[in-house]
């Protein structure tokens, strides 16, 4: 009875979630909701002390990057940058490998900081363009998008600046560079795979006829390439934001050493010292550290372009911030009470089943990611649940916490999008698609994914590359 009820909890935010309903809202009701069923007095006290305890603590720790991410991203789009970024990869990619184009420009701007909600609105109306002067079927692009913005560059190339990077280091105390030939070696399997599927796609569908569609009326470029930034001036954000990152993860680290302690000697109002556990937030410095250098360096490069706009864009950006943070927050305060019912302890123990400490720790972070919808989300459950469980299993087998770190950080973006994904719905509502056009391909990029996974286990165990 006590692992229906937790599945029946997941089973009604999946169901939410995938009607359109806000996760904010109803993640609290169905968390709550399982506490009912399980004992009605502990109703009041674990939204207090669980849901409530767990939500501020994400929002603490990851807001500002996600406030950051999405300033930056609205910045690229409004100076041109991103849209100069799209046209020189169709300059020297080619418009007859649109695939590669629209994976190319996704990666680069998801690896450079910009929030991956941010890339597929920003990179939407140049891959419509794109693929009618094709004619190449636009149920095809929501696969492209994923695969560029959703995959390697969110969670497996190393230094990435995206959450899902980032949470693993606040339980692992890693950096989000952990493991970098592992997370190489996953990315060049994962783009590999994916633009040959996606090509297999894109030739299965010309053959048969089928052009761009009936839809035509694509979001027509809002500036002609001569207005454009230089692409060298445009790239360069994304490239300090990744220099950055790596830099700022070394000298955080050799600046404060393991911990710091403010005391009144430093700041006289404080009434006690408050200590700061700095090899847990290192890779969260970093990253905002260097996602701060980027928007300084769009405000002082594109000053004249991004001027008039600066204001209502900021306000987009942080109230996109807001929701994603809280969304996610919010999925994260309902793990946290799910993981306290005896109905999870269940499913915890039959994940436990598995012997080997990598593939236990794939399995459980993908399975949670694809029953919540999220990887960031996923991946805060299960690491919160089980992450003790995790190390304890790496370190009896002699692996590093940076293989763990990596394969728990692909692994969440592995299953996590199922149809019920809040990405995978803003990317369909932007592009004007349904589920049943064009989620087949969508799923056959979550498959690649969630191989590529596995794959990199392999590599460790066969090679013993770190």
């Amino acid at each position: 009875m006590s692992f229906l009820i937790v599945l029946a909890a997941l089973g009604f935010l999946m169901l939410a979630a995938y009607r359109g309903y806000s996760v904010i809202l109803f993640a609290p009701v169905a968390a709550l909701g399982a506490v009912l069923l399980t004992d009605p007095s502990a109703v009041a006290p674990a939204f207090s002390g669980i849901f409530m305890e767990k939500m501020v603590g994400f929002v603490k720790l990851y807001f500002p990057v996600f406030l950051l991410g999405a300033v930056f991203g609205k910045l690229i789009e409004l100076s041109g940058f991103s849209a100069s970024i799209v046209m020189a990869a169709i300059r020297y990619i080619g418009r007859s490998r649109a695939n590669a184009v629209i994976v190319t420009v996704c990666a680069a701007l998801t690896y450079g900081g910009v929030s991956l909600f941010v890339v597929v609105f920003a990179v939407y109306p140049f891959a419509a363009e794109l693929y009618r002067q094709s004619n190449i079927p636009k149920r095809l692009m929501p696969g492209a998008i994923a695969l560029g913005a959703f995959s390697f560059t969110m969670d497996t190339l190393p230094g990435t600046p995206q959450i899902q990077n980032i949470i693993p280091t606040t339980f692992f105390q890693t950096t989000g560079w952990a493991a970098p030939w592992l997370g190489v070696a996953g990315s060049v399997m994962t783009v590999t795979v994916g633009l040959l599927y996606l090509e297999w796609r894109r030739r299965a569908a010309m053959a048969k006829g089928e052009g761009y569609g009936a839809d035509s009326a694509a979001v027509q470029q809002g500036k002609e390439a001569k207005d454009l930034p230089h692409p060298l001036l445009s790239i360069a954000p994304l490239l300090l934001v990744g220099v950055a990152n790596f830099v700022l993860t070394n000298l955080i680290r050799d600046a404060y050493g393991a911990s710091h302690q403010l005391t009144s000697a430093t700041l006289p109002g404080l009434h006690a010292p408050v200590t700061t556990s700095v090899k847990t937030v290192v890779g969260i410095w970093a990253v905002e550290g260097a996602l701060l250098l980027g928007i300084v360096l769009v405000c002082v490069s594109a000053f004249g372009r991004i001027r008039a706009a600066f204001a209502e864009g900021t306000k987009a950006a942080v109230g996109g911030a807001l929701l994603a943070s809280m969304n996610t927050a919010s999925e994260y305060g309902f793990g946290g009470v799910i993981a306290s019912l005896p109905g999870f302890i269940a499913v915890s123990d039959a994940l436990k089943s598995v012997p080997d400490p990598l593939v236990n720790a794939a399995l459980s972070v993908t399975t949670l990611s694809g029953i919540t919808g999220s990887a960031s989300g996923g991946m805060s459950i299960a690491l919160a649940a089980m992450s003790d469980y995790f190390i304890a299993g790496a370190q009896a087998a002699h692996i590093p916490l940076e293989v763990l770190h990596r394969v728990v950080a692909m692994a969440s973006g592995g299953m996590d999008t199922l149809p019920h994904n809040g990405a995978v719905i803003t990317l369909l509502a932007v592009t004007g698609l349904t589920h049943k056009q064009s989620y087949k391909d969508i799923f056959g990029i979550t498959i690649i994914k969630t191989a590529a996974v596995f794959f990199v286990i392999g590599v460790y165990y066969l090679t013993g590359l770190v």
